[in-house]
């Protein structure tokens, strides 16, 4: 059993959020301990949970710096290059292929 409050999903009291909720109000937790949890039921698996934080204590979100900017571009650039072929692919290669299409597509040479 938790210390922390369980509240079904919809029904937490005003005054609390969960870290989307912060977000999309242009705030984050900072720092602030958990206060609440909120859980939504689920037919054949656990509840799925979110934790909530107050709103009052909330603080708003740091700014993006040109080196934040910067780094962010950096690492998504990484994730387009092709570890076969080393091209930019032109779009986010997707992990469960771990390549671009087309050297996914390409059967591997020397065979089985």
């Amino acid at each position: 059993m938790s210390a922390l409050p369980v509240y079904r999903w919809r029904l937490a009291p005003d005054g609390l959020a969960t870290r989307r909720q912060l977000r999309a109000m242009g705030l984050r937790p900072g720092g602030q301990d958990v206060t609440g949890e909120l859980q939504r039921p689920r037919r054949r698996r656990g509840p799925l949970v979110a934790y909530l934080y107050r709103i009052d204590h909330a603080r708003p979100v740091r700014p993006m710096t040109p080196g934040r900017w910067a780094a962010l571009a950096r690492a998504n650039r990484a994730r387009r290059i092709c570890p076969a072929c080393r091209r930019d692919a032109g779009y986010v290669i997707p992990t469960t292929l771990g390549t671009c299409v087309p050297c996914a597509d390409t059967p591997p040479v020397g065979g089985s």
